[in-house]
């Protein structure tokens, strides 16, 4: 899965597939909504704010997209 590290903790936050984060936390892990609240795991404090941006939608940057060159 793709995801992010959090800046402080180190843990990582990942989107499940059903549109919930998955945080990992050493070896404590905890299921999260895109808000932030808690739905089950051992884990059941994470950073709202960075479960937001793993939710949120994935924006295509135009400098990464294939484009035809037109010589």
């Amino acid at each position: 899965m793709l995801g992010i590290r959090h800046p402080f903790t180190g843990a990582l936050y990942e989107r499940d597939g059903e549109g919930n984060i998955l945080v990992t936390d050493g070896d404590r892990t905890g299921r999260f909504t895109s808000e932030g609240q808690w739905l089950d795991g051992d884990l059941r404090e994470c950073d709202p704010q960075i479960c937001g941006w793993v939710a949120g939608p994935q924006a295509l940057n135009h400098r990464m997209a294939d484009s035809e060159r037109s010589d």
